[in-house]
């Protein structure tokens, strides 16, 4: 679980967070969602550490983020896994050698034992026989794949998502959130996904956090979300053809 106590961020005098209170739930895939400029990004990147809070606290499974030691804060970013917008794979690596990456950096494992888990991860996206490929080699819902891959090979409590459909058809962006959502059920995380994809918010939208000018303005689960009275949730939800639809059916 992941906690946001009165959250407060400052840019050049301008308030982007304004006291957000929300938690992030275990074995739930909790979406952030928001216009462009609503704080969204702002929030996830103060909850990994990338930006330092003004006011409030985070914390994770009750350990306060904000106000412990650089060794302590250490300690809690080797229990996080990051899905970057893209995949963000080291072009100069194999598939293997980007899996075993975070092994490397964080886990005295030898090179037999980061072996086995790198495969295992890879056979869990349904990518045995790829280990060998270049990122140039692969598609961009593969990508994604070795991607997630990467981001749970170290056993992660944690999981942030940063916009996992990017770029991506609609029929493989459903593969991508199907994944995640399974993942995250199968090893009880606390997945946090930062979207603006209704399909994914539809689809895997256990808990959902609405961001308004910089404010947690509504709050539901994906079975909530298509009839809330809430004027700006409706405004964003119903602005894309896909809600339109379903609001008609």
């Amino acid at each position: 679980m992941i906690e946001a106590i009165n959250v407060s961020k400052i840019f050049h005098e301008r308030e982007v967070l304004k006291n957000i209170n929300v938690v992030f739930e275990k074995g739930k895939t909790n979406l952030i969602i928001g216009q462009s400029g609503s704080g969204k990004t702002v929030l996830m990147k103060c909850l990994v550490g990338l930006f330092q809070i003004d006011k409030g606290e985070i914390r994770f499974d009750g350990r306060s983020f904000s106000t412990i030691s650089y060794d302590e804060k250490k300690k809690i970013r080797q229990e996080i896994g990051m899905l970057f917008q893209g995949g963000a794979l080291f072009d100069s690596m194999n598939v293997e050698e980007n899996v075993i990456f975070p092994l490397s950096m964080f886990t005295n494992q030898t090179r037999e034992e980061k072996l086995e888990r790198a495969n295992f991860c890879l056979k869990r996206v349904n990518l045995d026989n790829a280990n060998k490929l270049y990122p140039s080699e692969l598609s961009g819902g593969m990508k994604k794949r070795v991607a997630i891959a990467r981001a749970i090979s170290a056993n992660p409590k944690y999981l942030f998502c940063d916009e996992p459909n990017s770029g991506l058809d609609p029929s493989t962006s459903i593969v991508i959130d199907n994944l995640i959502s399974e993942i995250t059920q199968e090893y009880q995380i606390t997945t946090v996904i930062n979207t603006h994809d209704m399909n994914s918010v539809i689809e895997i939208g256990d808990k959902i956090a609405f961001i308004y000018k910089g404010n947690l303005w509504w709050e539901g689960d994906k079975n909530s979300i298509l009839n809330s009275d809430n004027k700006e949730i409706n405004e964003f939800v119903y602005s894309t053809e896909l809600t339109r639809r379903l609001k008609k059916h």
